[in-house]
């Protein structure tokens, strides 16, 4: 019998996460839009008069505190610097909670999505569709099904190896 960890089952859920959904492409494109606006504002407010920020630290810092939910984020001061600080925050808001909602979507409707599925679904199919097949049809199910057994048993054969 084979026995799957906690370890091997966490290892297997990162895998599955980084493989087959959109969640490590989405980080990097909310990093490099994060690195880009926060630029942005910067260029524009570290000159001014009144305005927070200084540094493009201080403009990364804004950049997370404006589409977070914290509400601790300065106002900028210069209109421009507000357009791009609008449009962070919905584009980033979007980003980072689409990303959550479509890495788990994702995860979850794909054992849906498997070959094997599909491959039992279509048997099952056929399986009803029997008196319709002609011998033809039906001797070459029976050569796929005892494909199958074959390769069952050899599988079988391969767990009881190991």
């Amino acid at each position: 019998m084979l026995i799957i960890t906690p370890h091997a089952r966490f290892k297997r859920f990162i895998q599955d996460i980084i493989i087959h959904t959109p969640f490590i492409k989405m980080v990097i494109l909310l990093v490099v839009l994060w690195l880009l606006f926060a630029a942005a504002i910067y260029l524009t407010e570290y000159k001014l008069d009144g305005a927070s920020i200084h540094s493009y630290a201080d403009a990364l810092y804004w950049g997370v505190a404006a589409f977070s939910t914290a509400g601790i984020a300065d106002t900028p001061v210069s209109g421009f610097a507000k357009l791009m600080g609008g449009i962070w925050i919905v584009i980033g808001s979007a980003l980072f909670f689409g990303t959550i909602v479509a890495t788990i979507t994702t995860y979850f409707m794909r054992p849906m999505l498997r070959p094997h599925k599909r491959i039992i679904e279509t048997i099952e199919y056929n399986l009803e569709q029997l008196n319709d097949l002609s011998i033809e049809e039906l001797d070459l199910l029976k050569k796929t099904i005892d494909s199958l057994i074959e390769h069952v048993e050899l599988l079988k054969a391969r767990q009881l190896a190991h």
